[in-house]
């Protein structure tokens, strides 16, 4: 029997300082899901970085407004990310599927059921799922709060054992981490508030932050999934998430009903 996991990666990992994807960082990425396919995984990538990758590859002749920039952006960006995994992914003989999708998708009826079974086939043919917010129509009202919320909702419809949210810092921390003092919280068990520690500040590519990841990792942990908050910057870390879990740095919330 396979076991199911949803990693999500945000536009923090996936890009240089100045803006470029890191296209080193997603081959590492690669290399990882490749591994846990191996280990017997089906796994859902959720990834963000299409407007990052959009940015750097059209300068506009005219000011944008967010909206404009988003949809011109994610239309372009989204089409070299997704070629930048089907490369990366092709090494290993896997076969990519895309995924774009809107909040709507996810309240209960036809459209739910559809994209659920979609990516049901797509992984019983060994096919990778790669999901993303559909930014071009997605607009105001109708978004996702942000990638982090999108995979909760993924790692809910597709029953999920567990639920990894790369960031680019180790998981929460009981106060800023640049703050010597800060320690990690290696364990949430369910029903612990620990909104005192979170920071309400966005990540500088990205629209979450450690706010939206824990909002997103209460809610997902109560449906009796597991959700790993680990640093996506770190060598290898999806593989020692898997193989020596209680010596990698990360915030783990314990699912409602394992005690």
């Amino acid at each position: 029997m396979k076991k199911r996991i949803v990693v999500k990666v945000g536009s923090n990992v996936l890009t240089r300082p100045e803006g470029k994807l890191d296209v080193t960082r997603m081959s590492a990425l690669v290399d990882q899901i490749a591994w846990l396919r191996r280990q017997n995984y089906d796994v859902i990538l959720v990834s963000s970085g299409a407007v990052s990758a959009g940015r750097d590859e059209l300068r506009t002749g005219r000011e944008l407004d967010s909206v404009e920039q988003r949809q011109l952006f994610s239309a372009l960006g989204q089409v070299k990310l997704m070629g930048l995994y089907y490369d990366l992914f092709r090494e290993y003989d896997i076969h990519i599927g895309q995924v774009l999708t809107m909040k709507k998708n996810f309240e209960p009826g036809d459209e739910y059921a559809n994209q659920r079974q979609c990516m049901n086939v797509m992984l019983d043919n060994g096919v990778l799922p790669i999901v993303n917010e559909n930014d071009t129509v997605s607009i105001t009202g109708l978004m996702f709060t942000d990638n982090d919320e999108l995979s909760g909702l993924i790692a809910q419809m597709m029953q999920a054992e567990t639920l990894v949210l790369l960031s680019n810092i180790d998981g929460v921390f009981t106060k800023n981490p640049n703050d010597p003092t800060a320690e990690l919280i290696p364990e949430v068990q369910p029903g612990r508030d620990l909104s005192e520690y979170i920071q309400p500040e966005k990540s500088a590519f990205g629209r979450g932050g450690m706010h939206s990841k824990y909002t997103t990792a209460t809610k997902v942990q109560q449906t009796g999934i597991r959700v790993i908050i680990a640093n996506g910057e770190r060598d290898n870390i999806l593989v020692n998430l898997i193989q020596d879990t209680k010596n990698v740095p990360h915030t783990e919330f314990i699912p409602y009903g394992t005690h």
